[in-house]
């Protein structure tokens, strides 16, 4: 799927009906659904074929949109896989553990200890979301996309914010 063309599909959509180019719209179908009949009778009176040609581009634009959002779910989901498998079986050993803390910890300023405990809040929402998800995917009830996204979403962001408070953590030097 072109996503340039899409773009150009959305453009022709937005565009106020007075100004449209039908005759471009009627060539949009022809390019959409290969059909040469439709695209010569359409192109004879575009004006008098606007609402067909405008309800079937509409029609195209609303699957191709929908195709690219479940391509950006599916890669976000993707993402998502890999930081659990990365982030949050790593993060029930260090609660039990405590492997992360720094043997400085209690000589840490305030700030600084704060991200610790801030991370592992932040790892539990994301243990939830991760159970929230791993719910939504089963195969006998499929939720669309759109139920999926601020979840995966979510879980992303807290996996940047975990890796950069552990980025300040790990390299804070502590001056005396």
């Amino acid at each position: 799927m072109d996503p340039k063309f899409t773009i150009l599909l959305r453009i022709w959509l937005e565009t106020p009906p007075a100004e449209r180019d039908y005759a471009v719209g009627a060539l949009y179908l022809l390019k959409l659904s290969g059909n040469q009949i439709m695209y010569r009778n359409l192109v004879a009176n575009p004006q008098g074929k606007a609402e067909f040609i405008e309800y079937q581009l509409q029609k195209y634009y609303n699957f191709r949109v929908a195709e690219l959002t479940h391509e950006e779910v599916a890669e976000m989901q993707r993402q998502v896989e890999d930081i659990v498998a990365r982030n949050i079986s790593l993060a029930a050993n260090a609660d039990a553990n405590k492997v992360g803390r720094r043997p400085d910890h209690d000589d840490l300023p305030e700030e600084i200890q704060q991200l610790l405990h801030d991370n592992m809040k932040m790892i539990e929402e994301m243990r939830q979301l991760h159970a929230t998800l791993r719910g939504l995917s089963l195969a006998d009830s499929p939720c669309p996309d759109s139920e999926r996204y601020p979840f995966l979403k979510r879980l992303i962001e807290l996996d940047k914010k975990v890796h950069a408070n552990w980025e300040r953590y790990d390299h804070y030097v502590v001056t005396k």
